[in-house]
């Protein structure tokens, strides 16, 4: 091969239209999971104060944002309830009457099948103690026991018009309690969305601002991934043979290398969660500003599309479809 000047790969850049095509990666609003939080007991929508344009929504404002992504092109919702009153065994989470089951059906209601609607699965915003399953009398989180109430918060959230559940508690085998609880209850038509690689992040502080669910005492690291093991293959692989349908790395962006390597391996799709601090991080740097904030947005979701993942969760869904389309 010959070399400069004959090699010039400028030629190439040289325009926005020769960017465009070739470039090799591309986002798409379909591609976009918004995360939604819905409190009960308010009357107006809460703003996040970590998380600057997020909100913690009334069931109105919730189908009214559901509505507007819809007609963003976002391809997805994943919701999360925030209940009036929590307990040990997280009750309000399988309540037919419980927020979340409430706002399920209300989206689903508004958006009907044009948008896949995904609930969050887990515990810990509906437990008085903040963790992710029930606990043991020594106050360790009960592994077994757990999978019990996550097989029960899944046939709750199906019958509420969720396509999609996403097990977020990180127990060990959660996919496969929860796709026999599904059978069992004739939803076998409804996915899993498996969080299969999710690790014990220090970025998930604004979220837990949002969904009012942080720890109460220790933390999580005794079922969340430490960031220096190397189970990420052996966790997806695992999650895939019980069931899941697609798997999430959480975060993205400081594990985009996990993202990489899972999306090599499995055999299904993989989504990646651009977490709470990645969303603050940058909000914060651009509202000083020190980064141009469009430019940040679009830049990372090219980052993650391009490490592997085919499907993002991301706060900045609806304004990113926007811009796509």
């Amino acid at each position: 091969m010959t070399g400069f000047p004959a090699v010039r790969p400028r030629r190439l850049r040289r325009t926005a239209a020769l960017r465009r095509l070739a470039g090799v990666t591309t986002v798409r609003g379909s591609d976009l999971v918004l995360p939604l939080f819905v409190k009960e007991g308010i009357s107006a929508p809460q703003p996040v104060p970590s998380m600057p344009g997020v909100m913690q929504h009334t069931r109105d404002s919730l189908r009214k944002t559901a509505a507007e992504a819809a007609e963003a092109g976002v391809g997805g919702l994943i919701l999360f309830g925030i209940p009036a009153v929590k307990d040990g065994r997280g009750s309000a989470a399988d309540d037919p009457a419980g927020i979340i089951q409430l706002a399920l059906a209300d989206v689903a209601a508004e958006v009907g099948d044009d948008v896949v609607i995904m609930a969050d699965l887990c515990l810990c915003e509906y437990t008085d103690h903040g963790h992710c399953g029930v606990l043991t009398p020594s106050a360790e989180v009960d592994n077994d026991a757990t999978l019990e109430r996550y097989g029960d918060i899944a046939i709750a959230q199906a019958a509420a018009g969720a396509h999609v559940v996403a097990p977020s508690g990180m127990m060990d085998g959660q996919v496969a309690a929860i796709r026999q609880a599904l059978d069992r209850a004739d939803h076998p038509h409804v996915a899993i969305c498996a969080y299969a690689v999710k690790y014990a992040s220090c970025f998930y502080g604004p979220f837990r601002d949002a969904a009012e669910g942080a720890p109460q005492f220790g933390d999580r690291a005794s079922y969340q991934q430490d960031p220096s093991a190397g189970d990420a293959l052996r966790e997806t692989m695992l999650d895939v043979g019980e069931g899941a349908d697609i798997v999430i790395v959480k975060p993205a962006l400081p594990y985009l290398d996990i993202v990489a390597k899972v999306a090599a391996a499995a055999p299904v799709p993989v989504a990646a969660y651009q977490v709470s601090g990645e969303y603050a991080m940058a909000e914060a740097a651009a509202a000083n500003g020190w980064l141009d904030r469009d430019r940040v947005i679009m830049e990372t979701l090219t980052a993650i599309r391009r490490a592997g993942a085919s499907i993002i969760l991301t706060y900045w869904a609806t304004e990113a479809a926007r811009r796509l389309r």
